[in-house]
């Protein structure tokens, strides 16, 4: 039975990673700082088969100790500060566990493999946020990053890391540059998250207004259990590589603002929706698409939801959640 370690089991990502690695008759195991934490409930009453050891990031002993006893042969790194906005607010320790925290682990697999190099193969997830402020568009695996956050920047580091310990080291080791994708599962600090919770909201007669920064922003969503099945994939391969998983597709905040909203049956929502500018962030970013054509070719992966979809799906669940969809 194959063996998998994934870091940050609890965000979205993890959740659905875990559960297709169960599938697939992974044995899994989940690195938390705090494995009794009873926060975690959710997560292991979700993921039953699963289970949890005690790591982190910043300790490159604990995560020696977390390999040793899981004996994984594939270690998925799914674990950062992973909100762009919060990363302006403290950079110190994005760079800590995003940026650094990436060298700890590579540096944990290979002092355990000794003289197997490659014999655990690892996938890193990078970030679109690399790309920042773009020179061309769509970006692909070969397009230059310019990122516009320490969330960015970190995710560089973690990405050029990456490629320096396979090609120095001979490890099978892939980064996955992950668009933006979405669920239900998105923790409510997203904007997608928190509008979909809001439009549920006005729609139950709860609330009576959204207010959020800025809404030309354009991004290419995607959806998550599709995203994680893609780093699955890429540890199937014969060596590690570095793919851009995206739909292709470019949409803007106002887009999905509209959508949700056309989903709860309002057509006219500017009356809802407020902009603050205290939400818009040092240096954004104006516009990102991706190019999965390599994806698509290398790895025979395809998108399975469309923006439409995945804005429904979301807002749904919202709305299921409180009870009130007619």
């Amino acid at each position: 039975m194959k063996r998998a370690l994934v870091t940050g089991i609890s965000g979205q990502d993890g959740t659905y990673l875990a559960q297709l690695l169960l599938s697939e008759g992974y044995e899994v195991f989940g690195l938390v700082r705090e494995p009794d934490n009873p926060a975690l409930t959710p997560v292991k009453q979700l993921l039953g088969d699963v289970s949890f050891v005690s790591g982190d990031l910043t300790d490159v002993g604990s995560l020696l100790r977390a390999i040793e006893s899981c004996q994984p042969s594939e270690v998925y790194n799914l674990a950062a500060v992973s909100h762009v906005a919060y990363s302006w607010q403290n950079a110190g320790l994005t760079t800590d566990v995003t940026a650094k925290g990436v060298l700890n682990i590579l540096e944990a697999i290979r002092s355990v493999e000794g003289t197997r190099t490659g014999s655990i193969r690892f996938y890193q997830a990078s970030s679109s946020e690399m790309f920042g402020k773009a020179l061309t568009s769509p970006q692909n695996e070969l397009t230059a990053f310019w990122p516009r956050s320490p969330y960015g920047v970190a995710k560089a580091f973690g990405h050029y890391i990456t490629i320096n310990y396979r090609e120095s080291y001979g490890m099978h080791a892939s980064n996955g540059i992950l668009f933006n994708h979405e669920s239900p599962r998105r923790r409510i600090e997203f904007v997608t998250r928190k509008i979909a919770r809001a439009v549920a909201r006005i729609h139950a007669g709860l609330d009576s207004g959204l207010v959020l920064g800025n809404l030309d922003a354009r991004r290419d969503w995607g959806y998550a259990p599709d995203y994680v099945r893609a780093m699955w994939l890429m540890l199937q391969q014969p060596q590690g590589d570095d793919f851009v998983i995206a739909s292709g597709e470019s949409h803007s905040i106002r887009d999905f603002v509209d959508l949700a909203f056309a989903t709860v049956g309002i057509r006219e929502w500017n009356s809802y929706v407020s902009v603050d500018e205290s939400f818009l962030r040092p240096a954004d970013i104006d516009v990102l698409v991706g190019d999965a054509s390599k994806a698509r070719r290398v790895l025979g992966w395809v998108p399975t939801k469309s923006f439409e979809e995945i804005v429904e799906i979301m807002v749904r669940h919202e709305v299921d959640a409180l009870g009130s969809f007619s």
